[in-house]
């Protein structure tokens, strides 16, 4: 899961990551994330636990104080670098969404989607549109492909949606391919 470590100024930002959260406990999966208790990061693995879901959070040592590590995780991995995060987050998950975040967050989905292309994983990649926050970019990636730098299918290894369990179950079901 990648996100804002913040909360953002939109209710459903916050609203999305306790869905998420409840989607995922619910169905007793596990959340492997940045290990933060702040901002969307921190509403998701809680609305995770809540639900009955496991919590992992991968933090580099840096970070423990600065993006308030959540010791309340079932495990809480502290790294000594953010590649090493990035690694082992990759590592542990079976997908990987990303929901509304700021410059973080849009490097690790990049950097996951850019692997998957490549075939260095074949795990699932979603995004998650709440309340429009990805449109933006979602246009500037299809000038991508209509100025010829990418290809349709590239944009085909990213579920998108505006929906949480439409996302979500795109993910599940991929996730075992």
């Amino acid at each position: 899961m990648y996100c804002g470590s913040r909360t953002g100024n939109n209710s459903l930002f916050t609203e999305a990551a306790v869905q998420v959260g409840h989607w995922i406990g619910q169905r007793g999966g596990q959340l492997v994330y940045g290990g933060g208790k702040n901002g969307l990061m921190g509403t998701v693995a809680d609305a995770t636990q809540a639900a009955g879901g496991r919590v992992v959070g991968i933090i580099p040592k840096s970070l423990v104080e600065k993006e308030h590590a959540n010791h309340a995780c079932d495990e809480l991995i502290v790294v000594d670098t953010m590649h090493e995060r990035k690694h082992l987050m990759a590592e542990r998950a079976q997908a990987f969404l990303a929901l509304p975040g700021g410059i973080g967050t849009f490097e690790e989905l990049f950097e996951v989607w850019t692997w998957r292309q490549l075939g260095y994983h074949d795990k699932p990649v979603g995004l998650l549109n709440v309340s429009g926050y990805y449109d933006g970019l979602l246009g500037f990636l299809q000038t991508g492909v209509t100025s010829g730098f990418m290809s349709e299918w590239q944009m085909g290894l990213l579920h998108i949606s505006t929906a949480h369990n439409e996302v979500l179950n795109a993910l599940q079901l991929h996730a075992g391919h």
